[in-house]
């Protein structure tokens, strides 16, 4: 694996006092992430429909402490995007072991991460298949895949409908909304935001052309929510693996609005969890930034 390259930042709201790599993870596959800060290393995963911009204010918070890692996930941002043949491709096993690759050529074998919505998924799927490796985990707003789609049943799924759309086979999905990608993808930045100041309009459309250029990249990702990643899952529960290491779980309250209990959902994934009901929309980390590098801190040290 050659060594990771300084690039130019492609975003027009780059990480002040980081560096932007470009790193090798996997053949043909590197992804794009901002380095900076000192001490222990952790890796922050974006959701959908962000980059690694939805970190910048914990970035900052936690590189006074930490060595903070912000990848745009494969299929994402200025990564690598490669075509989906076999499903494998945007697996969350495989999007998980990027995550370790990119750490590994940055000389970390051993760290913290934290995820959010798509992200999250690919974090929980590097506690699950690298014990060793991943110290301490965070997912924000998210349920695990098999638990998810249990949860989303009657009328109230259809605020899930982007996943029943992005489950179908190739050429439909990607077609529709490439046709309208900036009403696509901006209609749930406007929507899942409580506070829309949080995404002010340079990253929101930081946001919009990332998305813009990678739909066949996302859809893939989701598509394989609804088959490989939940072979995986099953083939863990099954085995009743869990996540060994310290949990974080922070969520709006989908319970009440879906009929569940998260916390419960997410015990039975992680005996060391702390899972706490947050009153902010789905873009936490940009909502309420100081509540998430606190909420990490007093992870990090469990």
């Amino acid at each position: 694996m050659t060594s990771p390259e300084s690039k130019p930042a492609p975003a027009p709201v780059p990480f002040e006092g980081f560096e932007l790599l470009r790193v090798p993870v996997a053949d043909g596959v590197s992804l794009n992430a901002a380095v900076g800060g000192s001490g222990s290393p952790v890796v922050l995963l974006h959701g959908f429909p962000q980059t690694h911009l939805m970190w910048r204010h914990v970035a900052a918070e936690l590189a006074a402490e930490h060595t903070v890692i912000c990848p745009d996930l494969r299929g994402y941002g200025a990564s690598d995007k490669p075509a989906e043949r076999d499903g494998t491709e945007y697996a969350k096993r495989t999007m998980a072991a990027d995550v370790v690759a990119l750490a590994a050529a940055l000389g970390h074998d051993r760290f913290a991460v934290a995820g959010h919505d798509r992200g999250a998924l690919v974090a929980l799927r590097a506690g699950l298949d690298h014990p060793g490796t991943v110290t301490h985990l965070a997912c924000l707003d998210v349920l695990p895949t098999l638990d998810m789609w249990d949860a989303m049943r009657g009328v109230s799924a259809t605020v899930g409908f982007h996943l029943y759309l992005m489950a179908q086979p190739p050429g439909l999905p990607e077609e529709l909304i490439s046709g309208a990608p900036d009403a696509f993808f901006g209609h749930f930045l406007d929507v899942w935001a409580k506070d829309p100041a949080a995404i002010p309009g340079p990253v929101r459309n930081a946001y919009l052309a990332a998305s813009r250029d990678a739909v066949t990249s996302i859809v893939a990702d989701y598509r394989a929510s609804a088959g490989i990643d939940i072979e995986h899952d099953l083939a863990d529960r099954e085995a009743g693996h869990t996540l060994r290491m310290p949990v974080t779980v922070l969520q709006q309250d989908w319970g009440a609005a879906l009929g569940y209990d998260a916390s419960a959902l997410w015990r039975a994934w992680a005996p060391d969890v702390r899972h706490r009901t947050v009153d902010a929309g789905h873009f936490m980390a940009e909502e309420d930034p100081g509540l998430i590098a606190a909420e990490l801190r007093g992870l990090l040290t469990r």
